[in-house]
């Protein structure tokens, strides 16, 4: 929708070991020296569990042991911790963990198209399939600044994507964009960035600083404009970050205890989770950890049964984790997909594509836990008590890091544009 017309240095140049992070740095840095850091807000991190390709509610959160056969699928509901709460048997340590979320059963939209629905979930904003507005960990990066060490926005193993990538920053421009952590589970994993395999001489050092600075030279030339007239402080200090090895250290996971790594699971969803509490632990403000593969059009069963263990054991030693160490007190975790999955098994003995319906999970940040907000009808068809849009979730968590939904931005030809254009927040979330 928008055509960002000012060239970014990372179109220019990926330098050694310390340059795309530190370029991309130096940027956002810049946000910080404007002022335009949130103050009052509920929430400082927000961890977002991104289900990309669409969970079946029917299986997991929603199950429907009382419809036909062709609708209910194989699975049974098992109690839970909360009295009168049931969810699938192919999760029992959630069922151990639902008195620390807040379960909306409600979420409801109109477009079953993946990257359509994805970018519309993941901005609360609707456009085209190519992502025409910015992810709200971009936005979160663009309002929040740099408060600390670490990018802002950061990714586990990486954005969502189907047949390209998804949830990026839009019209905000490649400086908010996330940060690719990787996969976190890989052996020997260090951090694109901000890893060295080995210590780099100083000379080395200091050749790449004097090619950051060429870069900086050919970037003012090519944009001509005041937006970088700073950048040299910031640059500075974006490499000595990478440099001083902090940033390093929050991404390494092996310094977790065994038994810890093991609670989590010893599995890309699993780490990530881990990696996900070690950055908010940190400051970063927004982290997706993206866990797809949940486009189960056939075979749904095995399909199920190879994910839904994974995300059981992940997703409850989360949420557990941040409970015992305080941080749930001001860390939003959002757990939701695209959309959910059709009432009825196909003839592939799988579900497509659903949007009227989906289960979703919230916690921290002042979340009232241990309760359900809303209601699909006796087939898991519609959402029919208290309907949730990705517009509402998208409030919500702006809201709750003390961004105003409402602000303007500016695109690149200077066009203001509200963050959201419709959606409220959840106040059922809070009482």
């Amino acid at each position: 929708m928008f055509e960002l017309r000012h060239s970014n240095r990372r179109d220019f140049l990926t330098v050694g070991a310390i340059a795309p992070l530190g370029l991309s740095l130096a940027g956002t840095l810049r946000a910080e020296a404007s002022g335009q850091v949130a103050h009052d807000r509920r929430a400082k991190s927000v961890i977002l569990v991104y289900l990309g390709g669409g969970l079946s509610h029917h299986d997991s959160f929603d199950l429907k042991p009382a419809a036909a056969e062709e609708i209910r699928g194989k699975y049974q509901p098992i109690s839970t911790n909360v009295t009168g709460l049931q969810i699938g048997e192919l999760l029992p340590l959630m069922a151990q963990t639902m008195d620390k979320v807040c379960l909306v059963r409600s979420g409801a939209h109109n477009n079953d198209h993946h990257e359509t629905a994805t970018n519309w979930v993941m901005s609360g904003r609707f456009g085209s399939a190519f992502g025409d507005w910015p992810a709200l960990g971009a936005v979160a990066a663009h309002e929040s600044g740099f408060p600390g060490t670490l990018p802002p926005y950061v990714a586990i193993p990486r954005n969502p994507s189907f047949t390209w990538e998804l949830g990026k920053s839009a019209f905000l421009g490649g400086r908010y964009e996330s940060f690719k952590a990787g996969d976190p589970n890989e052996n020997g994993y260090r951090v694109r960035d901000v890893a060295r395999a080995q210590p780099l001489p100083e000379v080395r050092v200091q050749r790449r600083q004097s090619l950051l600075s060429l870069v900086d030279h050919l970037a003012r030339e090519v944009e001509g404009n005041d937006q970088i007239a700073a950048y040299d402080q910031f640059q500075r200090r974006a490499a000595e970050m990478v440099l001083s090895g902090e940033a390093r250290d929050a991404f390494a996971v092996e310094q977790e205890s065994t038994s810890l790594r093991d609670r989590y699971g010893r599995t890309t969803f699993g780490q990530s989770c881990l990696l996900a509490r070690r950055l908010v632990e940190r400051g970063v403000t927004y982290v997706t950890v993206n866990f797809g593969g949940w486009d189960h059009h056939a075979k749904i069963w095995p399909g199920l049964e190879s994910k839904l263990p994974d995300l059981d054991r992940g997703f409850s030693a989360l949420v557990s984790d941040l409970y015992e160490r305080g941080l749930q007190r001001d860390t939003l975790v959002v757990m939701m997909g695209e959309f959910g999955r059709t009432p009825k098994i196909n003839k592939d003995l799988g579900r497509d594509h659903w949007a009227p319906a989906a289960s979703l999970l919230f916690t921290g940040a002042g979340v009232v836990t241990g309760k359900v907000i809303g209601a699909t009808d006796k087939d898991g068809a519609q959402a029919t008590e208290s309907p949730i849009s990705p517009a509402d979730v998208a409030c919500t968590i702006l809201s709750s890091l003390g961004i105003d939904p409402q602000k303007q931005l500016k695109t690149p030809d200077g066009r203001p544009v509200e963050i959201l254009d419709q959606g409220k927040k959840i106040e059922a979330l809070y009482v």
